[in-house]
């Protein structure tokens, strides 16, 4: 999420998470301030992540201090112990299953918007001992069948849903999550 409005869309469709980007070159990053601003816009009961490619150890205390629920970071960024976010990692083809976080996403592209890789994306669901998320080139008219296909605990997507690199589509939005809903038990 680049805005407050694009949070709350999202929200009200009901995603259970929102993320923004850090510390990473991209037209979807936003300031620290932002990511503040749409962290206090969305209500407790969804999910606030910071993204970030960074790589860097001294990025992590300006990321920790906007209180996220989770950090999605790099396979071999250590977040300290006493940090009190959960941790994701970004796992693309050829990477080591991992076990030394809470979740791990799967997305090939590593967030480009790249079709994701469904062999690797199944057996990463059948062998992880953590929850996996789903990414990389989901769109509302291909969500469904993806998560028939792979069975994540969860799905992740921005460009697919975006009216242009950074700006959401409230339709494209509710479509996503309704077809989300539809896998629901």
């Amino acid at each position: 999420m680049t805005n407050v409005r694009d949070a709350l869309v999202a929200v009200e469709a009901g995603a259970d998470a929102i993320g923004v980007v850090l510390a990473s070159p991209s037209p979807r990053s936003v300031t620290p301030e932002d990511a503040r601003e749409i962290f206090a816009a969305v209500q407790p009961s969804v999910t606030t992540v910071a993204v970030t490619s960074t790589g860097r150890a001294e990025d992590l205390p300006a990321i920790l201090s906007l209180h996220p629920d989770a950090v999605q970071v790099p396979v071999d960024l250590e977040l300290p112990s006493h940090a009190g976010v959960h941790v994701i990692r970004m796992l693309a083809p050829g990477d080591p299953m991992r076990d030394d976080c809470d979740a791990v996403i799967i997305d090939a592209s590593h967030g480009r918007g790249g079709a994701f890789d469904l062999d690797y994306a199944r057996s990463c669901v059948a062998t992880s001992s953590v929850p996996v998320i789903l990414a990389g080139g989901l769109n509302p008219g291909n969500v469904t069948a993806a998560i028939r296909a792979v069975r994540p605990y969860a799905v992740d997507v921005c460009s697919g849903v975006e009216a242009t690199p950074g700006m959401k589509d409230g339709r494209l939005v509710r479509a996503f999550v309704k077809a989300c809903r539809m896998m629901d038990p």
